[in-house]
């Protein structure tokens, strides 16, 4: 696979998770988080099982390599705190503000990377960091108080969506995307499913109103886009994807225009400007960098 091939995967997983805050919105009208949670996964789980038997049949076979049970045990920890906090804030915040806040995830990841496997950030990092505050400030409507609680729940969880990018990449490097993804999602499933029965118990009148929520985005935007994620990753570099999926907020901002008539305002759409441009200059910033230095060399 060409680099520019994973970059396009990577967009198109990137318009998939942008439509699906739609769908995680309408499942919150008939179940818990922990249920959506416990129901995208084990689809997941299922969906990438099948897969993996097919592949066996036909001779192709993954394997198991030394580390990756560790991973996908961590991924699937960060992968839980950020869904479960995404999912639980966007009860109340809207589709649009739930995936400019989510990208800020883009900003969080190189210092999460500094903490956990000690790659120094940039330092366009800093500036990039006001860039989001003020823009998140504006997003609120000039003051973080104009951001409810929901909104304050997405921001956390972006910091463990940084954390699982991080993980993800690391994990990539092992060459196994099936079976990684698929025992990552399984750590999801078996503790969510135990959440849900112990804190929400919920009907199966409940899960058959928000089947159709659960389907796409536990086959789409689950199962499926975490593979080609996961597959990318490894002809391509962590800050590349980072940009490309970030645009995930633009897709959510279109579908929640399209879907459910949200709309911002004059101010709140600066706010997205600045954070966009926070976004984009964590990530474009160094490379601007090298190539003004080898041009004044």
């Amino acid at each position: 696979m060409t680099r520019i091939q994973a970059d396009l995967l990577l967009l198109f997983a990137a318009a998939l998770w942008g439509v699906a805050f739609f769908f995680q919105k309408e499942a919150m009208t008939h179940i818990g988080p922990w249920t959506f949670i416990a129901g995208r996964s084990l689809l997941a789980v299922l969906a990438l099982s099948a897969l993996i038997g097919i592949a066996r049949r036909k001779g192709w076979t993954e394997g198991m390599a030394p580390g990756l049970p560790r991973y996908a045990f961590m991924c699937g920890l960060a992968f839980l705190a950020a869904a479960f906090l995404q999912q639980k804030g966007i009860t109340t915040a809207s589709v649009t503000n739930t995936g400019f806040l989510t990208s800020l995830y883009v900003v969080f990841t190189p210092l999460v990377a500094w903490m956990l496997i000690r790659s120094s950030p940039p330092r366009t990092v800093w500036p990039a960091i006001a860039l989001s505050f003020a823009g998140t400030w504006l997003l609120g409507g000039g003051t973080l108080g104009g951001l409810g609680t929901g909104d304050h729940l997405v921001i956390a969880g972006s910091i463990f969506w940084a954390t699982h990018c991080v993980l993800s990449a690391k994990a990539s490097q092992l060459g196994r995307p099936l079976t990684f993804t698929v025992l990552q999602f399984a750590t999801v499933a078996a503790i969510s499913v135990v959440a849900a029965l112990l804190v929400e118990q919920p009907t199966l009148t409940a899960l058959q109103a928000a089947a159709i929520p659960i389907l796409f985005v536990g086959l789409v935007s689950t199962a499926f886009t975490f593979t080609i994620f996961i597959i990318a990753m490894r002809h391509t570099t962590p800050q590349e994807a980072a940009v490309l999926l970030s645009a995930e907020s633009l897709f959510a901002a279109a579908a929640g225009s399209l879907l459910l008539d949200e709309r911002l305002n004059s101010t709140a759409w600066t706010g997205a400007a600045l954070m966009t441009a926070g976004v984009l200059l964590v990530q474009l910033g160094p490379r601007l960098g090298r190539r003004l230095s080898r041009a004044g060399a």
